[in-house]
């Protein structure tokens, strides 16, 4: 799993499991592109590669925004080299009933993580055919695959993705291009520290492994995939939930 001499770009790479995955791919030699909607996140976890030893750069990009998307591929491609690696990590919640969400807390979570991630896809396609390879993989979750009462709009923008990554597979294959995505169950981070404790308890006595999930198991499932080790595996969904939705 050498990554020397290729260029990655992480979307959500601020924070959680977004910045293990940055830092994961970074040790392994590729120069990473971390991407954020506010810059001094992201430039704390470009930091850390850097005090690592690792080559990192911070970009402030919105990934609902077309505009900024491509202005963000030209800017990484003249800074660090043609991508080779893009992870669609970029994604936010916004927890309701369906009886009681609104428009905008639909839109706003349907945007972030499935029209960004196809935005950066479509971006990052272009110089991958040229270059006749590339790794592309998304970070769905097993609501995705399982629901979850409360998440309408979260569940169905991650089954959307992974609609997407087989399709991505299938239009892309041809030109070396493969992905994947992983789906999340339970990790410890910002965004499940919000959950309730019951909860949590939950879903520890339920999941096999008896534990939550750690951003580096997120991490490690990403960096196989975008791997030469992953080289005939394109169109696949791998769950990292300690079992959970068994």
């Amino acid at each position: 799993m050498d990554f020397t001499n290729r260029v990655a770009v992480v979307t959500g790479a601020s924070r959680g499991i977004g910045r293990e995955i940055a830092q994961q791919l970074a040790a392994r030699g590729a120069a990473v592109a971390c991407a954020a909607p506010a810059v001094d996140p992201a430039d704390e976890t470009a930091a850390l590669i850097q005090a690592a030893g690792g080559q990192a750069k911070a970009y402030l990009c919105d990934v609902t925004q077309t505009a900024e998307v491509e202005a963000l591929f030209e800017a990484v491609q003249a800074d660090l080299g043609a991508p080779a690696i893009l992870v669609n990590n970029a994604g936010i919640t916004r927890d309701q009933l369906i009886l009681r969400m609104k428009d905008d807390e639909w839109d706003k979570v349907l945007a972030v993580n499935l029209k960004g991630a196809f935005l950066c896809t479509r971006a990052a396609a272009r110089p991958m055919m040229r270059a006749r390879y590339g790794r592309i993989v998304n970070i769905a979750s097993v609501v995705g695959i399982a629901g979850a009462a409360g998440q309408a709009n979260y569940s169905a923008s991650k089954a959307g993705l992974i609609g997407l990554t087989k399709t991505t597979a299938k239009e892309f294959g041809s030109r070396g291009i493969t992905c994947n995505a992983v789906a999340p169950g339970f990790i410890e981070t910002q965004m499940t520290a919000e959950l309730p404790a019951e909860f949590k308890e939950h879903v520890i006595k339920t999941a096999p492994l008896g534990r939550l999930g750690q951003p580096v198991d997120v991490a490690n499932a990403v960096v196989f995939l975008a791997s030469d080790m992953a080289s005939y595996i394109t169109g696949q969904v791998l769950t990292v939930d300690g079992g959970f939705i068994l």
